[in-house]
């Protein structure tokens, strides 16, 4: 059986790295990856195998506090958040079906019948239009509509 280069092994790793990188994508096995390249180049320069993990641990240091922040923000910076479950309903319009007040009441909010409460002392009558200001464990909490 043939020998084969150290170099190859590190190669290899950052080709390994970088291709579950790509199921991941949070950028931390990428800079392992350079890590791993840079620690092979040491070897196919001749370094000894305690200075390729140097080169490994502080090339990977380096990309890890450096790069991958920049990266980040120039990668996620273009993409908008959206909220999702719950958080999704904030600012929502919805329709009082019973009277709603600080104790309790229903709402109809996207076409599902809600538990409801305000937040002060107002009563909402039945057929007023609302706005969910946020959602409490099962409850929408919910306040008048101002119209402009």
């Amino acid at each position: 059986m043939g020998h084969i280069d150290l170099w190859v092994w590190w190669v290899s790793a950052a080709i390994i790295l970088a291709l579950v990188e790509v199921i991941s994508l949070d950028l931390v096995l990428l800079m392992f990856a350079g890590g791993a390249a840079s620690a092979g180049l040491a070897q196919a320069l001749g370094a000894p195998w305690w200075a390729q993990i140097a080169v490994f641990i502080a090339v990977s240091a380096v990309l890890l506090l450096t790069l991958r922040p920049w990266l980040l923000v120039h990668l996620r910076g273009r993409v908008q958040l959206q909220d999702t479950n719950v958080h999704a309903y904030a600012g929502k319009p919805a329709t009082a079906v019973t009277p709603v007040d600080a104790s309790g009441g229903r709402v109809k909010l996207l076409g599902e019948v809600w538990t409801a409460r305000t937040d002060d002392s107002q009563t909402i009558p039945p057929g007023a239009q609302v706005i969910v200001t946020k959602i409490d464990g099962a409850t929408a909490v919910v306040s008048s509509q101002i119209t402009t």
